[in-house]
C-alpha cells in the first residue's frame, strides 16, 4: 500500500448484530430447546469453569456423539446458514453497497469488510452476504469426512481482539490457521495495513466489550446494536450470569433512512473526508 492509499476495515460482530443467533437457528431447526440449552446446559458449564466460547462449542459436540445433533456434518451447518438468509436484518446487504459507493467518490481510499464472531463460522460462510465480506474469523469444528467431531477453533470475547490485530498489521487469513503466532510479529505503525483509526467496530455489545475497548482506545469508532424489543435465550443467558450490557445502540436496522444504518454510513464517509484532508495536507 502506497504511503498516499488508505484502507478502511468496517468490522462486524455476527450473532444478534447482522442476523439472530447462528447456534441457537442451529438448535432450532433441529428442535432442540434453545432455552434449556442456553440458560441450562451452556450455563451449567460456565458454572464449572468453562470458557463460555468451549462451553457452547462443547455442549454441542456431546449432541453429536449420542444427542439430538448425531451425525451433525458440514452440510448441516451450511443449510443452517442458507436458512438464515431470510433473517438477516433489514437492509444489511443495501448497506454494504451503498457504503462501497460512498467510498468510490473518494480517491486513493478503499474499504474492506469483515466479521469476526464467536458464532460458527461453516454457518456464517453459507449465508449470501458472506461473498460481500473479506474474511470471516469465527468458531469453527473440527471434522472426519465432513462429520463433526471436535472443536477446533473456539473464539471467546477476549481472543477477538487477536483478529483485529490481524486486519491492522496486515495478516494473510488464510495463511494465519498454520501460523497463528505470526500476529505477535513486531510492526512500525508505519507498516500496519490498516490503522486502528481506520476501522469501524459494529456489534451488540455482550461479547464486544474489549474489541470496543482496543478499537476505540486507538482512534477508531464503536458502533452498538441494540434491541430492547429482542433478546435472544443466549443473550439473556449470558446476562443472567453477569455481563454488563454496554452497547445501548440502535435497532439493528441497516436501511439508509434508519438510525444505524445512517450513523454506520456518516461514519464511513466522515473516514474518508479524513482520510483525504490527512493526504491532502501531506502533500
Amino acid at each position: 500500500m502506497s504511503a498516499e492509499q488508505a484502507t478502511l476495515a468496517l468490522i462486524f460482530d455476527f450473532d444478534d448484530t447482522i442476523a439472530p443467533d447462528t447456534t441457537t437457528k442451529l438448535l432450532t431447526r433441529n428442535d432442540i430447546d434453545a432455552e434449556q440449552f442456553w440458560k441450562k446446559e451452556f450455563v451449567s458449564r460456565i458454572e464449572d469453569g468453562y470458557d463460555p466460547t468451549v462451553a457452547y462449542l462443547s455442549a454441542i459436540i456431546d449432541k453429536t456423539n449420542d444427542g439430538e445433533l448425531a451425525g451433525l456434518s458440514n452440510e448441516g451447518l451450511r443449510k443452517t446458514g442458507q436458512s438464515l438468509d431470510s433473517e438477516v436484518f433489514t437492509g444489511f446487504q443495501s448497506l454494504l453497497t451503498d457504503i462501497q459507493d460512498i467510498v468510490s467518490e473518494y480517491d486513493a481510499i478503499e474499504i474492506e469488510f469483515y466479521v469476526i464472531s464467536e458464532g460458527l463460522k461453516t454457518i456464517i460462510e453459507a449465508t449470501e452476504i458472506a461473498v460481500e465480506l473479506d474474511h470471516v474469523y469465527a468458531s469453527e469444528f473440527s471434522k472426519t469426512e465432513g462429520k463433526v467431531d471436535g472443536i477446533k477453533n473456539a473464539i471467546s470475547f477476549t481472543d477477538k481482539t487477536r483478529y483485529l490485530f490481524e486486519i491492522n498489521k496486515g495478516i494473510d487469513p488464510t495463511a494465519e490457521p498454520t501460523n497463528p503466532y505470526a500476529v505477535n510479529d513486531r510492526y512500525e505503525e508505519s507498516d500496519r495495513r490498516i490503522p486502528f483509526g481506520n476501522m469501524i467496530y459494529v456489534g451488540d455489545g455482550l461479547t464486544d466489550v474489549p474489541c470496543f475497548s482496543l478499537v476505540k482506545g486507538r482512534g477508531g469508532r464503536t458502533i452498538g446494536v441494540y434491541d430492547s424489543e429482542y433478546s435472544s435465550p443466549k443473550q439473556e443467558a449470558i446476562l443472567e450470569i453477569g455481563a454488563p450490557h454496554r452497547a445501548e445502540g440502535s435497532s439493528p436496522k441497516y436501511s439508509e433512512d434508519e438510525k444505524l444504518g445512517s450513523l454506520i454510513r456518516l461514519a464511513v464517509e466522515g473516514l474518508c473526508t479524513d482520510r483525504t484532508i490527512d493526504r491532502l495536507e501531506a502533500l
